[in-house]
């Protein structure tokens, strides 16, 4: 995982069909304890995360390729 400002990475080893599923429960999970934790999050803000998520699949590619991409992303802002 690499947490930016302005987007969160996972890398995770996934059956591509349950991709978005997990997705939604990572991003359901996380929102709850960030809240919990900062309560203020819940005046100031409707909805923690977007609906928006980018899944892909990485076989044609190694996990080296993938994390150096992940790397290079810290000085790009989305």
């Amino acid at each position: 995982m690499e947490v930016m400002p302005y987007q969160v990475y996972h890398l995770i080893d996934v059956n591509p069909k349950k991709g978005v599923y997990y997705m939604n429960i990572i991003k359901g999970y996380t929102s709850h304890i960030l809240r919990e934790e900062f309560p203020e999050l819940k005046r100031k803000l409707p909805t923690l995360w977007t609906h928006s998520k980018f899944i892909s699949s990485v076989g044609a590619v190694t996990l080296d390729v993938v994390k150096k991409y992940i790397e290079e992303q810290k000085g790009v802002r989305s």
